[in-house]
């Protein structure tokens, strides 16, 4: 999976967690709420994976860059 597929399936698993997690407070359910803590926590670390990602690529395409112009 590209970074980007990574930061949208994060941001997309951050925002149901926060849902979750209301509608837990709002209905008095200790489940739902850790429910949606932990698929928060899930949309955070695919977030991380994807921002990594990125900056590898990123690093890689700067060194590519820098060799090609020493050749």
């Amino acid at each position: 999976m590209g970074s980007t597929a990574d930061k949208i399936k994060g941001t997309a698993n951050d925002a149901i967690g926060q849902v979750k997690e209301g509608i837990g407070k709002a209905v008095d359910s200790d489940k739902l709420q850790a429910e949606g803590l932990a698929q928060q926590a899930k949309g955070h670390g695919q977030k991380a994976v994807g921002e990594a990602k990125e900056a590898a690529k990123d690093a890689a395409d700067k060194v590519a860059e820098f060799a090609n112009k020493k050749l």
